[in-house]
């Protein structure tokens, strides 16, 4: 591209999502905010925000640790897998497991990747290559804990949201699935009749359809 400026390339390479210019730059202590993550079906943007407290308390991966808590009552753990791979803008997570990170922070600078190699599902990066050996994958764990872990002191004092009675909510959740399914039937009823219809005029003789017009 001769006669490019620096500037005129930014502008073309920066995510259409994102504003370009210098105060739109990503860096490793701006506010996970400025990362808007897909969300997973059935989540909430607050729950996302409790399962990001949950990561950089319990660590990427620690799923259990997460389920005992009951800060995501009814939550599985290939639920919350799928919205951490979301939350971090990349579906390969190996590289982050144990670690006290804020995921949002890793999608907001992924999201700004670039390249001919990059390639993504979902808004998530998706690896194109080979698969990683494990040397590969650990210098990477030991690269971000370096540059993006929590101190003990901050994840250790994370408060979770626990709700008064996890068993009422599930009972809440079931009544919504229950009134959905009514909902569904109905529709699926509707789209039977239609079609009966239509299968019945369409068999009538022409000079039947043509006295009822």
């Amino acid at each position: 591209m001769s006669g490019t400026t620096a500037k005129e390339t930014t502008a073309i390479l920066a995510p259409r999502s994102m504003p370009t210019g210098q105060r739109n730059v990503v860096r490793s202590n701006d506010s996970a905010s400025l990362w808007n993550c897909t969300l997973s079906p059935g989540w909430t943007q607050e729950e996302v925000k409790v399962l990001g407290k949950a990561l950089m308390k319990f660590g990427i991966g620690n799923w259990m640790k997460i389920i005992e808590s009951e800060c995501l009552p009814g939550k599985t753990i290939a639920q919350m897998n799928l919205q951490t791979q979301r939350m971090l803008g990349q579906q390969s997570t190996a590289e982050f497991n144990g670690l006290h990170i804020d995921a949002l922070q890793i999608g907001a600078l992924n999201s700004q990747r670039q390249g001919p190699d990059i390639r993504r599902k979902n808004n998530c990066i998706v690896n194109m290559g080979g698969k990683l050996t494990r040397d590969e994958v650990e210098r990477r764990r030991v690269a971000h804990r370096e540059k993006f872990q929590v101190s003990q002191e901050e994840w250790s004092v994370i408060v979770l949201p626990k709700p008064d009675n996890p068993h009422l909510l599930l009972d809440k959740k079931r009544e919504e699935l229950k009134s959905l399914k009514t909902e569904l039937a109905d529709v699926v009823a509707r789209i039977s009749a239609i079609e009966q219809t239509v299968e019945c005029e369409s068999s009538q003789p022409a000079g039947i359809k043509r006295t009822r017009e």
